[in-house]
């Protein structure tokens, strides 16, 4: 469990020796390809950390179309928060993308880090800010970039994803269609060519 015990130590500042400690606040799992962790429908029973592999976090509309949310690779985080402290259905699925390795966080995680570690109180709600700042900002991204935007903001987010993934799943992430992302590849790799 190395991933983990790096992002105890370098996101959380945890000392060396706290990840035996934290290895009992949760539990690891071997979850296979399209295994799904959530469903919609269902209470979120925690906060997965992504060992090894890949899983996503999406929601079907009316129409029966996916949205993405979020992916989750290695030292990632995924979670329906609201399902999880609000104790009410979600309304998104998270599925593996690839076979993975995750550990299951209990829903006291962060909680008991802090009762163990006071200093990482801080450290912590700097990290949950963040998160609220990234999805105001893939909000906003949403509303009111173009596509080319959101591809290249993509790409710095996740930047070993697209050899990951199909393409449809980066379209469905940025809110366009395949179609679209194809042009929107076309164009980036022109003005590439043109300014090389």
């Amino acid at each position: 469990m190395e991933n983990i015990k790096a992002y105890l130590s370098e996101v959380l500042q945890l000392p060396g020796d706290a990840g035996n400690l934290c290895s009992s606040f949760y539990v690891p799992m071997t979850v296979s390809k399209n295994e799904f962790l959530l469903r919609a429908g269902e209470v979120c029973k925690g906060t997965y950390f992504v060992e090894k592999g890949l899983l996503r976090m999406y929601s079907i509309d009316k129409n029966g179309k996916e949205h993405i949310i979020q992916f989750a690779p290695e030292k990632w985080l995924i979670s329906d928060r609201s399902s999880l402290h609000f104790n009410e259905k979600s309304d998104y699925y998270i599925e593996a993308v690839e076979e993975s390795l995750v550990l299951l966080l209990d829903a006291d995680f962060f909680t008991n880090i802090n009762l163990h570690f006071p200093s990482t109180s801080e450290n912590n709600d700097l990290l949950l800010q963040k998160h609220i700042r990234n999805l105001q900002n893939r909000v906003n991204s949403l509303l009111s970039d173009t596509a080319e935007e959101r591809y290249l903001d993509f790409i710095r987010m996740y930047p070993d994803i697209l050899q990951r993934v199909p393409q449809w799943m980066v379209a469905s992430y940025l809110g366009i269609t395949p179609e679209s992302l194809s042009r929107v590849r076309k164009e980036l790799a022109k003005k590439n060519f043109q300014t090389s």
